[in-house]
């Protein structure tokens, strides 16, 4: 990305999202998804490869929902700062754990990478972690729904 379009992203980032609490979510899933993209550049081994590619395109189209739940909480309470609100602290936590997941998902990638020999269980362990991921972002859409039908 060119310094211009950076810079027109960035302006675009705080109106959708703010400043505060649900730009931060947003931006460190986003970053967990990078972390686990480099990663995976460095898989050598083809079958391995496919396995945790297959994980990356799911995760990528996650961080697409991420984004319009962290809108949609920036539209409802919004926030420049880092005071959760108490009427979307589920929804909060539920990302601030996504994105938390999502970067044990890119080291469990990270170490399956580096193993020496046969891979031991194919990527089992990355794929429960990034399952962990799909819950946890279906959970904070539950709970912003939720805190939707009670306003």
């Amino acid at each position: 990305m060119g310094f211009f379009s950076a810079a027109r992203q960035g302006r675009k980032d705080d109106i959708e999202l703010g400043k505060g609490l649900w730009r931060r979510a947003h931006d460190r899933f986003t970053r967990g998804l990078d972390r686990y993209h480099q990663v995976l550049a460095g898989v050598e081994d083809d079958a391995l490869y496919d396995e945790l590619l297959a994980i990356a395109n799911e995760l990528t189209v996650l961080s697409g929902r991420v984004r319009q739940i962290c809108a949609e909480a920036q539209r409802r309470s919004p926030s420049e700062g880092l005071d959760i609100p108490g009427r979307l602290a589920g929804v909060h936590r539920a990302l601030s754990t996504a994105g938390n997941s999502l970067a044990t998902t890119a080291e469990a990638a990270a170490m399956l990478r580096l193993a020496v020999g046969p891979v031991p269980a194919g990527a089992v362990s990355v794929r429960r972690r990034a399952e962990s991921v799909l819950e946890q972002v279906n959970d904070a859409e539950r709970r912003l729904a939720e805190a939707a039908a009670t306003d």
